[in-house]
């Protein structure tokens, strides 16, 4: 659903909210596809009567089972938690551009400044 909102939205960076909410969390569920009449398909359903009747593919990933919340740099990211959201850049194809590690407006990684040009 994520990189059919892209596709259509044409994002340009993804802010990743929450990040520290999966702290906790021993593994991590990404869905990859859909499976519609025996067959897995990679995009998402455009018709509510095939939404319907869909079942989600789920790729696995680790957890990171540390605690993120606060950390305002990249590197300071545990390597699962840096892996998980490289994962989901690739996968929706949009560079990362913002990661919140807690509810703080300062518990922000900011990668890319978003109104330089």
């Amino acid at each position: 659903a994520l990189k059919r909102s892209a596709m259509i939205n044409g994002f340009t960076g993804l802010v990743m909210t929450k990040l520290d909410v999966m702290d906790d969390l021993d593994e991590i569920c990404a869905c990859i596809g859909y499976e519609l009449d025996g067959k897995v398909i990679t995009d998402f359903p455009s018709d509510a009567d095939r939404l319907a009747v869909v079942k989600p593919v789920y790729e696995t990933l680790p957890g990171w089972k540390t605690s993120t919340v606060g950390i305002t740099e990249w590197q300071a990211l545990p390597s699962q938690a840096q892996a998980y959201l490289n994962y989901i850049s690739e996968q929706v194809g949009v560079p990362l551009a913002m990661i919140s590690t807690g509810p703080d407006r300062n518990e922000t990684i900011l990668l890319e400044r978003p109104f330089d040009s």
